[in-house]
This record gives structure tokens, C-alpha cells and sequence, in this order.
């Protein structure tokens, strides 16, 4: 098994990546397959199960599977010309994907959220279908869209794929106990495993680009979020925080009015920031979700401005070990809210920050796993219960929460000397059985917890 930190870490789209990103990108597989095909559609229409149905109009959903059906791409969106398009589509009841041609498809009659039993394979499960002139269906995909913006076909998830399918890498690793052993046996790093199995994959050039794309699209996310104004859409009137929060920090400095404790503050309103971003639809990485977008970020952030000796030529290494800990998480529990809780969210993005930053402060393997699992061990049990399954409360402070837990995570494991009593691995394990425990109301489906308990919502 063999994940890419650009798995890990894709340039994508607002609110959610596996409400939005996912079914986006499941648009753009069955147009191709429909191009592919000697079949001519005349419509298109789209069926949403699971938790795609119960708070896909909060993420989204329905916008992307429209905007995906049209043509758009999570790599290059731009919202001015989607709007535009979302506007065309609601009047003319047409879209016109390259190569397609005009086809028939009336969002509000072609767009069905079934709110019955979810589909077999995932939580997060949508039917796409190519209809003839008399409306008779001639092409139907299902699709899972399994967390992180990945998406299966419901075959390629019956045959067991995983999303490698590429020669033998130098130092594949299934556990965080295999990693160990190999930084033992090599005398690498985390982030040179993870950098050694990359460029066995791609060129170097390729791959120091990718991890400086990232790192720049996160942090002008920040910058954005940080400028930005006004209330969230999605009518729960949640106004944008972040800016102010930003403006008085700055005012206070030099000032002598900050408490030592006033770094949290840093910390969470760069979080915020890029989350407040996110639930305003704008562009954003995945790391490893939209849900917990802004925790990475922030992290990064948090070191490079504000400790010492921090270097920006290191945040390759950080995203490296980062991603190596994700995809450790990924394949052997969830990333998924829908399929685990948010513990598979914000708790796999604190334990992937938390590591990252622990190695950028020299820590070693042991105290970077140790990091890692401190973080992750934190959030065990934490469900996903959107308001009105929007992206905005609790999620955007909750990342910031994150973030701060990360960063104590890391400092903690770096008193240490790596010693711990459990292993990464175990928390990891236990958070898969506890989201395969975790009853459905609070698994992203708005069913339950903070949803239901807060009133006027």
C-alpha cells in the first residue's frame, strides 16, 4: 500500500472533501466514461444515499454534482465562472460537459436525496445515470466517496483496490511499527522514507514542486481567511471571526499585554482562518480532510512565524511525515467523518501535524511517532455532528483545537526520548473499532449530538 503525500494533500474545494471534492470528482469519472462509451445520452441525473443525502445540501452536494456534470474539476475551480454556471444551469436546465454535447439535466428534478437505508459500501454512497430521449436510463455508475476526496466505484471497492497501482516503492511500510524498524535499519528519517518512496515514483524536481504548491495554496488560504469578512453561507448566520481575532493580536504586540497563553490564540486563527475559507466554498488543500483543512496549515504556520530557527526549506519535511502518518491512518482505520466521526478528521489531522512538527524540531522517529500518537489518542470518540450539516459549527473551532493539540502533542513528545506505553498503532486500531462502534447519528448524518440539541437550527 502506497499513498502519495499528493493523496494526502490535494488542491480542492470547499466545504467538504467527501461531500463536495468526492462527488465532484465522481461527475468527472462518469462523464468519461460516458465519452468513452457508444452510447449518446440525451439527460443526466444523480441519486445521493447515506450522509450525502441526510446534510449534502449543507456541504454542498447537490452544487457539486451539478458543477461536476457540467464540466468543473476540483484542481481547477474557479467560483466566479462555477457561479455563473450554476446560474445558466438553473435556467436553461442544460449542461454541457466537453465533449458530450447538451444534455438534459433539471437539478431540481434530476438531483434525488434518498434518506433511506445508505448504500452497501460506504457511508457516503451516489448513483449517477445517463438517460435516453424517452428518459430510460442507458448508463449507471455508484460511487463511494470514501473520505479525503477519493472516490471508488462500488467494483473497485467489492475487488478491494486501494489507490496504488504502481512498481514496488523502496520502504513500503503498513504500520507505524515497520516504519520505526526501517528508520532504525536505514538511519532515515520519517520524511527520507517517505521522500525515498516518492522518487521512486516521480522526479525530484516534480516532487519538491508538488510540496511547495501545497504549502502555498494552504497559505494563501490563511491569508485569505484572515482578510476575509462578513457571514458564512448556509443561513445559520455564523460570521467570519477570524479577521478580528488577527487585527487585535497584531494591536497587542509589543504592548506587554499578552499572558504567555495568548499563542493558543495565534494558533487557532490561522486554523480558523482557513477554515472559515472553506465553509465560504473558496479553495483549500485537503489535509487530510476539508472538515479538518485548516489544522496542518496552522501548525506550519504557528512554527515558521513564531518559533525560532523555524525555516521554510524544512516544510517539505513536515508535509513528508505528515503524509507518511495520514496514510498510515487512512489504511489502516479512516479519514472519513462519515465513516468514523470527526475523531477520523481533526484527530488524524492533529496527529499528522503533531508529527510534522516534531520533526522539523529534531525530534527523532520515536519522539515523532510518540507525537503522533499523543495527538491522535485525544480525540478518540469525537463524533462529526454539523449544525444544519454545515462545515462551520463546531468545525471550524474544533480545528483550531487541533491545531493547539497538535502543537502540545509534539512539545510533549519532545520532553520525552520516544519511550512510550501506546503505540501509534493501537490508537489507530482503537480509533477504527471505536467509529465502527459509533452509532450512525453521529457520523456526519446531522442526526444527532450538537445538531439536534441547539435550538432555532
Amino acid at each position: 500500500m502506497f499513498l502519495s503525500v499528493f493523496d494526502m494533500f490535494k488542491v480542492g474545494i470547499g466545504p467538504s472533501s467527501s461531500h463536495t471534492m468526492g462527488p465532484m470528482v465522481a461527475a468527472a469519472r462518469f462523464l468519461a466514461e460516458l465519452r468513452a462509451s457508444p452510447f449518446r445520452p440525451h439527460g443526466l441525473r444523480a441519486s445521493l444515499h447515506g450522509s450525502l443525502a441526510f446534510t449534502g445540501i449543507g456541504h454542498a452536494t447537490d452544487r457539486a454534482v451539478i458543477l461536476g456534470l457540467a464540466g468543473f474539476e476540483p484542481e481547477n475551480y474557479q467560483r466566479d465562472r462555477a457561479d455563473t454556471a450554476m446560474r445558466e444551469i438553473a435556467e436553461t436546465c442544460r449542461v454541457s460537459p466537453p465533449g458530450l454535447g447538451e444534455l438534459v439535466f433539471d437539478p431540481g428534478r434530476d438531483i434525488r436525496f434518498d434518506r433511506g437505508q445508505p448504500l452497501p459500501g460506504h457511508a457516503n454512497g451516489l448513483i449517477l445515470m445517463a438517460t435516453d430521449s424517452q428518459g430510460d436510463v442507458i448508463a449507471q455508475e455508484t460511487y463511494y466517496s470514501i473520505g479525503g476526496g477519493f472516490v471508488l466505484s462500488a467494483d473497485e471497492l467489492a475487488a478491494g483496490k486501494d489507490t496504488d497501482e504502481g512498481p514496488p516503492v523502496p520502504y513500503p511500510f503498513h504500520s507505524s511499527a515497520q516504519m520505526l524498524d526501517m528508520c532504525r535499519d536505514t538511519g532515515k528519517t520519517i520524511a527520507g522514507l517517505k521522500r525515498a518512496n516518492e522518487l521512486s515514483r516521480m522526479p525530484a524536481q516534480r516532487l519538491d514542486e508538488g510540496l511547495a504548491h501545497v504549502w502555498q495554496v494552504m497559505s494563501r488560504c490563511i491569508d485569505i481567511g484572515l482578510a476575509g469578512e462578513g457571514r458564512l453561507p448556509g443561513g445559520l448566520g455564523v460570521g467570519r471571526r477570524a479577521r478580528a481575532i488577527h487585527q487585535a493580536l497584531l494591536a497587542e504586540r509589543g504592548m506587554n499585554l499578552n499572558a504567555p497563553h495568548t499563542i493558543n490564540d495565534w494558533i487557532g486563527v490561522y486554523a480558523m482562518a482557513v477554515n472559515e475559507e472553506n465553509a465560504a466554498g473558496g479553495q483549500i488543500v485537503t489535509a487530510p480532510t476539508n472538515g479538518a483543512a485548516g489544522v496542518i496549515p496552522a501548525t506550519i504556520r504557528y512554527w515558521l512565524d513564531h518559533v525560532p530557527g523555524a525555516a521554510p526549506s524544512q516544510v517539505a519535511d513536515f508535509l513528508l511525515t505528515a503524509a507518511a502518518i495520514g496514510g498510515l491512518i487512512k489504511h489502516n482505520a479512516s479519514i472519513s467523518g462519515a465513516e468514523a466521526g470527526c475523531q477520523a478528521e481533526v484527530g488524524s489531522a492533529s496527529a499528522m501535524a503533531a508529527a510534522g512538527l516534531a520533526a522539523v524540531l529534531g525530534g527523532t522517529p520515536e519522539q515523532v511517532e510518540n507525537a503522533a500518537e499523543i495527538a491522535l489518542e485525544h480525540h478518540l470518540g469525537m463524533t462529526c455532528d454539523p449544525i444544519k450539516g454545515l462545515v462551520q459549527v463546531p468545525c471550524i473551532e474544533r480545528n483550531a483545537l487541533g491545531a493547539i493539540k497538535a502543537v502540545s502533542a509534539a512539545s510533549l513528545a519532545m520532553r520525552g526520548d520516544g519511550t512510550h506505553l501506546v503505540p501509534l498503532d493501537a490508537a489507530i486500531e482503537t480509533m477504527r473499532q471505536t467509529g465502527q462502534d459509533m452509532h450512525g447519528h453521529y457520523k456526519e448524518t446531522s442526526l444527532g449530538g450538537l445538531a439536534v440539541n441547539v435550538p432555532n437550527c
